[in-house]
């Protein structure tokens, strides 16, 4: 469904160069749920970017279903990411615009608003249970409710991938867990892939068949979470941190 081949990436120039990403290798399967895991400013998110080349990578080919994305035009661009569903930590509503109007404004911009388009956008807002709120405004709608808003425009598009960028990380534990389940059944229910950045083991415990562990844009752990065996420090540290921390645990070090 998704494979990155020797993919970089690099911001700045000269001595405001920055590896955020080194070379990597990386195959997801259709229908799996990949958690990318690690510390801020690891190179999760830029590489979650780098999948729907909101990222250009430096180098590397980026293939997504068979079609190599890394070097396509805007218009073509435009057609692939009709099949990529993105939610974002901060919701990214229109704070003028209905919960109704958000979802419809996401196929619009995609290109794909036709006569079905308000359908598709109830139908979305049904099945995240927002069938009551299709009239709220973002400034009536609880944190839990503005991010069911958000995976409803997601999901308008019928996405084949769904990108998850620190999606309940902003939301109390109550209603992240809320969420979470609702994208479970929703993958469950659908096949989708989803990849999902976050710092939280317990997210990627409870949602992934699988963690990419990085560090300093490096991956430097790859564990099945059906039977995890970290073989990194860092992924180890993370499973330590699951379990509850103690004065025993051991901390990695920034310039480890």
């Amino acid at each position: 469904m998704i494979e990155l081949k020797q993919v970089s990436k690099t911001f700045g120039y000269g001595e405001k160069k920055v590896q955020a990403l080194h070379p990597i290798d990386l195959t997801i399967k259709q229908g799996e749920v990949v958690g990318l895991l690690g510390f801020s400013g690891a190179g999760k998110s830029t590489l979650l970017r780098l999948i729907n080349r909101l990222e250009v990578p430096s180098g590397g080919r980026i293939l997504v279903e068979g079609k190599d994305i890394t070097d396509l035009s805007e218009s073509n661009l435009r057609l692939v990411r009709q099949r990529i569903g993105m939610i974002f930590q901060q919701f990214n509503l229109l704070s003028n615009r209905t919960a109704l109007e958000n979802v419809l404004f996401g196929i619009q911009v995609s290109g794909r608003a036709g006569a079905d388009a308000t359908d598709k956008a109830l139908k979305a807002l049904h099945l995240v249970g927002l069938a009551d709120k299709t009239q709220a405004y973002p400034s009536q709608l609880s944190g839990g409710q503005k991010q069911r808003v958000a995976i409803a425009r997601a999901l308008a598009m019928e996405p084949g991938i769904l990108l998850c960028d620190e999606a309940t990380s902003a939301l109390d534990p109550h209603t992240a867990l809320s969420i979470l389940r609702l994208l479970k059944s929703l993958q469950r229910e659908r096949g989708m892939t989803l990849v999902v950045v976050t710092h939280d083991i317990k997210v990627a415990s409870y949602l992934c068949d699988r963690a990419i562990v990085l560090e300093k844009g490096h991956v430097v752990d790859n564990i099945d979470m059906r039977m995890p065996q970290p073989v990194s420090l860092l992924g180890k540290f993370f499973f330590e941190t699951a379990k509850g921390w103690t004065d025993e645990t051991v901390l990695p070090q920034e310039d480890a």
